[in-house]
């Protein structure tokens, strides 16, 4: 039978191809619906937890886990603008990584968006999708096919699993199965020994318009990889934190902040009370007010006659006569006598008189 005409995914390589040993593709290209309105100015990737953007701290903990060095790191993403490139091929080169950056014009799914990476598909390669991050103690052991991140999850019936042999191997990928298979959830990040292997079973998906659920899927690829003798085998996280909505990046930040050191360089004037923990830019004034436990605030900002708990508030912000919790507010913001739970994009002011 003759083969299909070649697919050629709706993406546009910026940079020339360079050889490279370990690369890391991530995958950002969606528009963080689910995050808004936190997202209508900053892309979901680029939101910041203690002043970090969450595409940087999974970028960071991905190279500290691997055996090899990171020659290139490439992003996958859409047409987020000059100065977003910039950003993160700064943060690439901050990790001593060569920075790439690839657009995906239309969301067909995750194979597609690895494809639009297509020439970083060579030699070891670590796939990470950028809506998620992870603790993990372990490394990565380059002599495997492949590794899948998991994490042991008591209800696996949403997500996306993967079953294992006596020996420790995966056999199967079940999404959301209604029936027990596995409490191994996969967390969105791969490892792949051979990028040149798994670029030819994307392009066989692409190629032959095989999709699931209209998309080209990852999992696809890795079965007939599977299919002809790749051993795959789970890298086991001890904390997975989803970055997919507000109140998941809240959780998030808390964990994250309960591990930063609390070393606190904050003015605090009147009745003022620091409930750790917490993480503080430079220049926070707090003027009779609680703040925390589980609260980020980012540098220039200041707190008067409020509390504050499991919260965010990102930089150059004035927070008065407010009692906020779980709440996200982004840069640039005035927060003025509300209670209760607030998601404040950048660049507003709110106020209630009453």
């Amino acid at each position: 039978m003759e083969r299909p005409k070649r697919f050629r995914p709706f993406c546009f390589l910026l940079f020339e191809r360079i050889e490279r040993k370990m690369r890391i593709v991530i995958p950002m290209a969606g528009m963080g619906k689910r995050l808004r309105p936190h997202t209508l100015v900053t892309p979901k990737p680029l939101v910041r937890i203690a002043e970090k953007p969450i595409v940087q701290r999974l970028v960071e903990d991905i190279v500290s886990i691997q055996t090899e060095k990171v020659e290139e790191i490439a992003f996958v993403i859409g047409r987020f603008g000059k100065e977003v490139e910039n950003h993160l091929i700064a943060l690439a080169e901050q990790l001593g990584a060569k920075g790439t950056i690839h657009y995906q014009d239309q969301a067909l799914g995750t194979a597609h968006a690895i494809m639009c990476a297509e020439s970083a598909l060579q030699g070891p390669v670590t796939v990470a999708f950028a809506d998620t991050l992870f603790r993990a103690d372990f490394k990565l052991d380059p002599s495997a096919d492949g590794v899948l991140w998991v994490k042991k999850i008591e209800d696996p019936r949403q997500f996306g699993v993967v079953e294992l042999n006596s020996a420790g191997t995966i056999v199967s990928f079940q999404e959301k199965p209604q029936e027990f298979v596995s409490d191994l959830a996969m967390i969105g990040i791969y490892y792949f020994k051979d990028g040149e292997w798994l670029k030819r079973e994307l392009q066989y998906l692409l190629d032959n318009n095989i999709m699931n659920g209209g998309e080209y899927q990852l999992p696809d690829a890795m079965r007939n990889m599977m299919k002809q003798g790749a051993k795959f085998v789970p890298g086991e996280v001890d904390e997975w934190m989803d970055c997919g909505n507000k109140n998941a990046v809240v959780e998030t930040m808390a964990s994250v902040v309960s591990r930063l050191p609390q070393n606190h360089n904050v003015q605090l004037e009147g009745d003022s009370k620091i409930i750790e923990p917490c993480y503080f830019g430079s220049n926070v004034i707090i003027q009779d007010s609680t703040v925390g436990p589980n609260v980020s605030i980012a540098s220039n900002v200041s707190i008067v006659n409020s509390k504050l708990e499991n919260s965010s508030v990102d930089a150059n912000c004035k927070i008065e006569n407010a009692q906020l919790t779980n709440s996200m507010i982004d840069e640039y913001c005035q927060v003025s006598g509300i209670k209760g739970v607030l998601d404040l994009g950048s660049y507003n002011t709110i106020q209630n008189n009453d």
